[in-house]
């Protein structure tokens, strides 16, 4: 296989990434019946006609939750492979790979002693 070639065969499967979902949708368009009305455009609240105001605040602090969590199911992300490959990484770099692992634990840690420190784990 050529150099060029190799690079074709991502390009077709950028464009077939790209072209299937267009298709689907401009298909799903054209095919499903069009009758709008008032009552399909309110908003769905459980088969309670919606009240009040739509612009809802949240406290901030579910974002801040969200965040953490985020940052610590992507450190689950990253250690599950190097837990599962450490054997074999093992015998190829010594303790380096352990070492590195170690701190970027190390830094997730100092992560969330800085949130605590700042006390955005607390509710009240």
């Amino acid at each position: 296989m050529e150099y060029t070639e190799s690079y074709m065969t991502v390009v077709i499967f950028i464009i077939l990434g790209l072209a299937l979902p267009a298709a689907a949708l401009t298909a799903g368009r054209l095919l499903r019946p069009h009758r709008p009305s008032p009552a399909k455009t309110i908003s769905y609240e459980s088969g309670v006609d919606p009240t009040g105001d739509s612009w809802v605040q949240f406290n901030v602090r579910y974002y801040l939750f969200a965040l953490l969590f985020v940052i610590f199911d992507v450190e689950t992300v990253f250690l599950y492979p190097w837990a599962v490959a450490y054997d074999t990484l093992r015998a190829e770099m010594g303790l380096f790979i352990l070492v590195e692992m170690l701190i970027f634990v190390l830094f997730l840690l100092i992560g969330l002693i800085y949130a605590w420190k700042k006390k955005v784990l607390e509710w009240t």
